[in-house]
């Protein structure tokens, strides 16, 4: 049956060069941790872990490299007030403490701030909520990659309501084509971030467009409301929406953390843990980003998988080091 036309575009072939849905499982074997050591959400008043300045999150970000971490994963906050924050002194400061470590670890630094709307009443959405919203251009979002340079961004493929308040992520096609090719020219791999099937339906357009390479890198946000819930159905209809050569990892939220490491490696994946999705190690214990890594290498080597390191990471992936642009 040929493709039905919308408007002058025709609607892709979803299962051309994906996985199988009755495919099965091939687990993992050489798996690598991403840890992800501090976002942007309300968590800094819930644990004393959570760290806040540049010195505290490079430390935990070492910290979790030492315990079995490939990649860390890292968003910044005002070291008064734990509050999410886009400067980029704070970026660089993280960037060139980890950079300057012992310990050797892929960078992934956050391209996800920065477009947040927040709208009035129900009755009267417009004007937005000035203090609350956060919208910029895709210039200014990919400032402080530009000149710290990581291995790695992330790409949030699409825009939804989200969990913690009333306001919507929003990236548009047109914001997320020019973000990609930012990244794609600075030679900096971005992390698909897809919290529903549509956005790896953008994200494989946005590689047939030529703006991002093949093979891409994709993070399953499982379980973030009101994005894909985390069910294995869901989970596992997220898998199989992923082109076939391309590599992937997933997370899941709170207690549900480790649970979605050993499944991801099950699918054929790899694993995302940390103090942005996850606070606590058991049920009344709170957890450092060293302990949760530490924990999801128990998981996986008990699984008969491996754990990989940093420059394994870069050969598979295509990552190249680089030292940040100099001041």
């Amino acid at each position: 049956m040929a493709a039905l036309g919308v408007g002058a575009q025709a609607i892709p072939d979803l299962t051309a060069n994906h996985r199988s849905q009755d495919m099965p499982l091939t687990m993992n074997r050489e798996v690598f941790i991403t840890a992800a050591i501090t976002g942007s959400g309300g968590t800094q008043d819930k644990s004393p872990h959570v760290p806040r300045s540049p010195q505290q999150i490079a430390d935990s970000a070492i910290d979790a490299a030492k315990a079995g971490a490939a990649v860390v994963h890292c968003h910044v906050r005002d070291p008064e007030t734990g509050a999410p924050s886009r400067r980029l002194d704070l970026y660089r400061e993280v960037t060139d403490r980890i950079r300057a470590a012992e310990v050797d670890v892929v960078l992934n630094l956050t391209a996800g701030m920065g477009g947040d709307i927040v709208f009035g009443s129900t009755e009267a959405p417009f004007p937005v909520n000035a203090a609350a919203t956060d919208m910029i251009g895709a210039s200014e979002r990919m400032a402080h990659i530009a000149e710290c340079l990581p291995e790695i961004c992330t790409l949030d493929c699409g825009t939804m309501n989200f969990a913690e308040a009333d306001y919507v992520m929003t990236n548009t096609p047109g914001m997320l084509r020019a973000m990609g090719q930012m990244m794609t020219d600075l030679g900096v791999k971005p992390e698909i971030e897809a919290f529903d099937t549509g956005h790896l339906w953008f994200a494989t357009q946005l590689v047939k467009e030529g703006i991002l390479t093949s093979p891409a890198l994709v993070q399953l946000c499982m379980g973030v409301p009101w994005g894909a819930p985390n069910d294995l159905n869901t989970f596992m209809a997220m898998v199989n929406n992923i082109p076939a050569d391309w590599n992937w990892s997933a997370f899941s939220l709170g207690r549900d953390q480790m649970p979605y490491a050993a499944a991801a490696v099950l699918a054929g994946g790899n694993v995302r843990v940390g103090l942005e999705d996850n606070l606590f190690l058991e049920k009344g214990v709170l957890a450092t980003n060293a302990q949760l890594v530490e924990k999801a290498v128990g998981v996986i080597e008990g699984m008969g998988a491996k754990i990989i390191g940093p420059e394994a990471v870069r050969e598979k992936l295509g990552l190249t080091k680089r030292a940040p642009v100099a001041k």
